[in-house]
């Protein structure tokens, strides 16, 4: 089943005394802890008790905010009818697919292959060497609409168990042959063709060929925002000017900000749209996605100076630092679609409320231009939208637009007040690494291009709290952290977007600290996670644990592969501290995925991103310090202001400078000119004159170019 949103503060919900999963951090392990089914976690004890009981695995992956999860929750592990089943023949074994992502890659594969589709929760059943047989999604818990009920797929797979085991582990064997096929023909880089800007051609008119003209995004229902789709036609934009690539961009990211997939009064946006017009999101709302949204508001700002999207971006970070912030600095992962039972209850509104708040002056005004009717736009209620733009209303209404604007963000203000009042959808209060460094780099791209220091300050504290907190001492990375414990390897991605948004950290602040830790973790990455035969990254570390298979996530998903952005973060920092290694290491990873880049360009946005600044002439702006720090902060604002993709920007501030020209060569024998603030522009290998002062400065980067 396709996921939405449920509350994971319910341990303790039901009267049944506590299983193992009690003692886990997660709140989606937390939630089944009081589940009449014997639940395990994944681990040793459990793998070793099917082995010694010869009983098969019932394997259930799914994740805090996962809607039907919860309902095949509700309906079948709280049945004490049904757990007497599951506790009688299986070793039931629950996984959080977001502390686990190497278990559900390999696990959803398989349902995949077995079923011709995927989803949470999912329902896997093992041999108890952990090799899939069977497996599906949600199942109710009665045969209804189609579907075997949960009853009868738990007695058929026990039958077949005990009276057909040669048959099972055949499939068995077959199954995980298949799943190593797999893993292994993603390993080799095949006949691709050599890496050229005829991909980044080719993949910008596969996008523009799916490209919906009348209400943005890509294909049809349900929706998703594909960010990383749309940063790479923002970046053939600026090194083409193919305006129809910066059109299919820049639309569809004005009909998402004016959709109700976005929180009109609190910020953010939700997972993705039932429908093809943006209007009704599954309400829940990831950290990835408004970190990754939020990075390409701030680049269509950037390219095309529209005020709009500054606004959506100051917005949905602001939304990201109000609700998803923990006091000691790092990000929370997801909140919920549901609260109080109900799918968007939080966020809906009935006409009588608006009028209610608002007056009727002001309400009247306010559903006229945020679509609110008596008979509703979503199930009788009424999710805010804009179906034109603000100043189309205005001109309806008679008003000046400005006015409007105003008395808007006034009522809205209201109206997010009396919402605060509501009960809230729950929270996942874990810290993911790899989420972390997305929000990292959002924040600094964001808080140099629109001028928000707070943006900076947060960061740099999220960026120095999972430096300090998970990290073991051997330098290698943690995956998660809750309730004061850090635990779980590092995957690929947790190095690969930490690194970039370290990088992203030092090229907005120049703090020595996240350049440096950087490299260290680049190379931790190189050596735990390269597969140096064939070109590219293993998403486990050769310190992991052994799975089924070892895989490469060479595909984006909601969240950039981890190839891409491994070969994202490499080439960046190579370029900053002349690691001609990284640079080459990076490529082959870019070579690894080329088939991919090829065949289905829209599954491999953020190598595309790789790829395309692998190609461009190298351009290197290094802002060195003077004695005024207002003079080097508006440098640097204003080296964020224009849209340069192939750039990499290597501030010093006067403090540190001896420290990164040991890190960065470009700032070696580079002084501040006079004591004032210093432009170094270098680009394909040559500097140009060194240019001092701020409006010297100023000027020379506001004739940079968006490109």
């Amino acid at each position: 089943m396709s996921s939405s949103h449920a509350s994971p503060d319910r341990a303790g919900a039901s009267e049944h005394p506590a299983n193992r999963l009690a003692g886990e951090t997660s709140p989606y392990l937390l939630q089944h802890a009081h589940n009449p089914v014997e639940w395990h976690p994944w681990g040793h004890e459990a793998l070793e008790l099917a082995k010694a009981e010869d009983r098969p695995i019932f394997l259930s992956i799914g994740y805090s905010a996962c809607h039907w999860c919860h309902v095949m929750e509700r309906e079948s592990f709280e049945n004490p009818d049904i757990a007497r089943i599951m506790n009688a023949h299986f070793v039931n074994i629950k996984v959080d697919r977001e502390e686990r992502p190497d278990l559900d890659q390999i696990y959803m594969n398989a349902v995949q292959a077995m079923t011709g589709q995927g989803g949470w929760p999912m329902s896997v059943f093992l041999t108890p060497e952990g090799e899939p047989f069977f497996g599906g999604t949600y199942f109710p818990p009665s045969d209804s609409r189609g579907m075997p009920g949960f009853p009868r797929v738990l007695l058929s797979v026990h039958r077949a168990w005990a009276e057909r085991r040669g048959e099972i582990r055949q499939s068995a064997v077959e199954m995980t042959s298949h799943l190593r096929n797999a893993a292994d023909a993603g390993r080799g880089k095949g006949e691709a063709s050599p890496l050229s800007t005829a991909l980044l051609d080719h993949a910008a008119k596969a996008l523009i060929r799916n490209f919906d003209a009348r209400h943005g995004g890509f294909g049809q229902a349900p929706k998703f925002p594909h960010p990383m789709d749309l940063r790479v036609l923002l970046r053939q934009f600026a090194r083409t000017g193919d305006a129809q690539a910066l059109h299919a961009a820049t639309f569809t990211l004005g009909k998402m900000a004016r959709g109700g997939i976005y929180d009109h009064l609190g910020g953010g946006f939700a997972r993705y749209s039932t429908d093809e017009r943006w209007l009704a999101p599954h309400f829940e709302k990831m950290l990835y996605d408004n970190a990754l949204l939020a990075s390409a508001y701030v680049e269509a700002f950037q390219a095309t100076g529209e005020a709009s999207f500054a606004r959506t971006a100051r917005a949905t970070l602001g939304y990201v630092l109000d609700r998803m912030t923990d006091p000691d600095g790092p990000f929370y992962s997801t909140e919920d679609a549901d609260s109080e039972g109900e799918e968007g209850k939080y966020y809906v509104w009935s006409l009588g409320e608006i009028l209610e708040v608002l007056g009727v002056d002001l309400g009247r005004n306010f559903a006229l231009t945020y679509d609110v009717s008596p008979a509703g736009n979503w199930e009788r209620k009424n999710i805010l939208n804009l179906p034109r733009p603000i100043a189309e209303s205005a001109k309806d209404l008679g008003r000046d637009a400005d006015e409007l604007e105003a008395e808007l963000a006034e009522s809205r203000a209201t109206l997010l007040a009396v919402r605060g009042r509501r009960i809230a959808p729950g929270k996942d209060t874990k810290v993911l690494v790899a989420w972390n460094g997305l929000a990292i780099a959002a924040l600094a791209q964001a808080g140099r291009a629109l001028a928000e220091p707070r943006f900076l300050e947060t960061a740099e504290k999220a960026a120095a709290f999972l430096l300090d907190r998970l990290r073991t001492s051997d330098g290698r990375l943690l995956h998660t952290y809750k309730d004061g414990i850090a635990k779980l390897n590092g995957y690929l991605d947790d190095y690969a977007c930490l690194i970039d948004g370290l990088t992203r950290l030092f090229e907005a602040t120049g703090g020595p600290r996240w350049l440096a830790s950087a490299v260290e973790l680049a190379d931790v990455m190189v050596a735990e996670f390269r597969d140096a035969g064939h070109g590219g990254f293993y998403y486990t570390g050769a310190s992991h644990e052994t799975l089924l298979t070892r895989q490469k996530d060479l595909f984006d998903d909601a969240t950039p592969s981890g190839n891409g952005m491994a070969a994202t973060a490499l080439v960046r920092l190579a370029a900053l501290t002349g690691r001609e290694d990284l640079a080459t290491i990076g490529r082959q990873a870019v070579e690894a995925a080329a088939k991919i880049l090829e065949g289905a360009p829209s599954a491999g946005g953020q190598t595309l991103i790789a790829l395309d600044f692998l190609l461009a002439p190298p351009r290197e702006l290094a802002i060195v310090a003077g004695s005024d720090r207002r003079e080097f902060a508006a440098a640097l604002d204003a080296a964020f202001a224009r849209f340069l993709p192939h750039a990499v920007v290597a501030p010093a501030p006067a403090e540190d400078r001896e420290a990164l020209a040991k890190l960065v060569p470009l700032l070696e024998a580079r002084p501040a000119v006079d004591d004032h603030v210093t432009l170094y522009d270098c680009e394909n290998f040559t500097c140009r004159a060194p240019v001092a002062g701020t409006s010297g400065v100023l000027a020379a980067l506001a004739g940079a170019g968006r490109g």
